[in-house]
């Protein structure tokens, strides 16, 4: 349980990281010209977003064939999800919001994305990868 937990919290910290410096930080100006977007973030929807996100992607990650213990399958697992939710973002939101550049946006969202998914995946690796005994 004590790794479910370390991994919840991973992707939470990952997250966090990210997209706030890519929201509130490197891409501040991106994120301003969409008038669609909140000036004061409701920050209890994202947070319940991602604890659950966490615990989805830690229990799929347990027993898969990606808990191998080895970095480059919890990255392949952590890029899979990654893939599946940012295409969402990357490529559906653009053709429905009025983005002013939908090229702009994917590459923002896609660049993002890969490094949360990535640092998620180094995370995960951690907290479940297998200790020899001492």
């Amino acid at each position: 349980m004590k790794r479910h937990v370390f991994s919840v919290l991973g992707y939470i910290c990952a997250t966090f990281l990210t997209q706030g410096l890519s929201h509130f930080l490197i891409f501040s100006a991106h994120y301003g010209a969409i008038p669609i977007l909140r000036q004061q973030p409701k920050f209890v929807l994202g947070l319940s977003s991602m604890v659950i996100q966490g615990a989805i992607l830690t229990f799929v990650f347990t027993g898969s064939r990606f808990d191998t213990g080895r970095l480059i399958d919890a990255l392949a697992l952590a890029w899979s999800f990654g893939a599946f939710l940012v295409s969402y973002i990357a490529l559906a939101e653009p053709g429905k919001y009025d983005v002013p550049s939908a090229l702009s946006w994917f590459l923002v969202e896609a660049g993002v994305g890969l490094a949360q998914y990535t640092l998620i995946g180094v995370l995960y690796w951690l907290a479940h990868r297998k200790r020899s005994a001492v």
